[in-house]
């Protein structure tokens, strides 16, 4: 088949757990392409540089550097959704023009076609939302589901037994009928032979939408610079040219390859990273979840809820 894979643009979550459908789509012999931009597009294209790539901007949201998000995501809703319609329109000028089998949708609302079998992937079925606004959400995930129903399938990367990983994101409502779990997904699940780099005390892994990204770079620069302990940071920024610096103890990388990252996380001692589902997944195919020390991005609710969800497993 001739497939479509379109990752959300939303930190590099979305892009980092299409690797293990990638792989193996590629293996079963079908022809991909990648609708995506920014970090997304710069992370695949470095993981498949033999794929083919259509760079499509996905609706954007910048966060406040403050702990709520309300204000920012609420200004944000009439970009969304300007973004979604305009998605939508793009795929469908795109199929008159070059016709697809499949498109796999990470999060992406308006990537569907009436005429296309289409799949969209996610883990949060039901949105957290903050506190003061908790009875919006059987209303929020009831719109959800609407975007879901457009969709052939719905692909929860996840395991229905004792809460997964996901909690209550996928586990607290009915499910849709065209949803199934289909297992966590990690660009790491099928690396073997992974030897410990012990380097490296503790190792930090920053992911996210600015500025909130380099707000906790910053803010862990600061306080492991002066450690005993040696420390790596790695930034999350997939460029074609990888960034080396040091502050005092501390090691920068602006990223790293799959198999050098998974063996600084198994050889390290702890590990300081956002909440993200993605990390979660990635870690917890490592088994690292144990040594991990989560600081949510602040009033981001689903990470704030993942915290603690791991925390008391």
């Amino acid at each position: 088949m001739k497939i479509l894979v379109c990752p959300l643009n939303w930190g590099l979550g979305h892009a980092t757990r299409c690797v293990p459908i990638i792989l193996q789509l590629m293996a079963q012999g079908h022809e991909l392409a990648v609708a995506a931009n920014g970090f997304p597009l710069e992370f695949l294209q470095q993981e498949f540089p033999s794929l083919r790539f259509i760079e499509f901007p996905s609706y954007s949201i910048s966060y406040s550097s403050g702990k709520s998000q309300i204000s920012s995501i609420g200004f944000s809703i009439p970009k969304i959704i300007r973004g979604i319609v305009k998605e939508h329109f793009w795929l469908n000028k795109l199929l008159r023009t070059e016709p697809f089998d499949q498109i796999i949708s990470d999060n992406r609302f308006g990537m569907w076609h009436k005429c296309v079998h289409s799949i969209y992937i996610t883990h949060q079925l039901m949105v957290k939302m903050p506190h003061g606004l908790k009875t919006l959400e059987p209303l929020v995930w009831f719109i959800h589901r609407c975007f879901i129903n457009r969709y052939n399938e719905c692909w929860i990367p996840d395991n229905n037994e004792c809460g997964g990983l996901s909690g209550d994101l996928s586990h607290k409502y009915r499910l849709p009928s065209n949803a199934k779990f289909i297992g966590p997904l990690s660009r790491f699940q099928n690396l073997i032979d992974l030897k410990p780099n012990t380097k490296f005390e503790v190792v930090v892994v920053i992911s996210g939408v600015e500025p909130q990204r380099t707000i906790f770079e910053e803010s862990l620069i600061e306080k492991l610079r002066n450690e005993s302990y040696v420390s790596l940071i790695i930034c999350g920024k997939p460029q074609v040219v990888n960034t080396e610096r040091k502050i005092g103890n501390v090691s920068l990388v602006s990223h790293l390859s799959d198999s050098e990252m998974a063996s600084v996380l198994i050889g390290s001692k702890k590990i300081i990273s956002r909440s993200g589902f993605s990390t979660i997944m990635d870690l917890s195919a490592l088994n690292c979840l144990h040594k991990v020390e989560f600081i949510p991005t602040p009033g981001q609710t689903e990470q704030e809820y993942l915290a603690v969800f791991h925390h008391k497993k």
